[in-house]
């Protein structure tokens, strides 16, 4: 075999190879539908701790509770912040009202005072928070989006101490 031709062969394979690799990444760090639709939900859920927390920061009588609610307002609206550059990438729209079961609960709690209103916000807050830590932790094992997954993991430390704090605070109101 002519040595020229050997080379030639060499020079190709690593070439296929090369563009096998470089089709293998782009192809990798492709959105999923469930990226999108995980990034979808945890925009409203967002959305809807800021509003419920924003009414119970003026509303909350226990400290606890008052202090949780302003941890939830500025917390969710820095994690917010880290999201929207993959909304926007993925040309999502941001949430803009309250979906329907939350705009429920506004109602709700907007007609509650007292231990009620702090029993009653803290009830939501547990459940929306084991709600979306499912949500972190099962996108947190499927996404192949490097970067995403990097926001993804920070948001789930995030939600993780959220539902932490809600669970303990729960006990206390009786």
């Amino acid at each position: 075999e002519n040595p020229m031709n050997r080379i030639t062969k060499l020079v190709c394979t690593a070439a296929l190879g090369c563009a096998g690799s470089l089709l293998s990444l782009s192809a990798h760090a492709e959105v999923t539908g469930q990226d999108k639709q995980f990034l979808t939900k945890i925009s409203q859920g967002g959305f809807n701790e800021i509003k419920i927390s924003e009414l119970a920061e003026t509303k909350a009588t226990n400290p606890q509770v008052k202090a949780f609610a302003h941890k939830m307002v500025v917390e969710h609206k820095a994690l917010d912040v880290r999201m929207k550059p993959f909304a926007t990438a993925w040309a999502l729209t941001p949430p803009t009202s309250l979906d329907a079961d939350h705009q429920a609960e506004y109602d709700k709690l907007s007609g509650l005072s007292g231990m009620d209103f702090d029993k009653e916000y803290i009830n939501v807050m547990e459940k929306d928070h084991h709600d979306a830590l499912d949500l972190f932790n099962e996108e947190a094992k499927t996404t192949t989006d490097a970067k995403f997954k990097v926001a993804v993991l920070h948001g789930q430390s995030v939600v993780a101490a959220h539902t932490h704090m809600a669970d303990s605070l729960g006990p206390k109101l009786g």
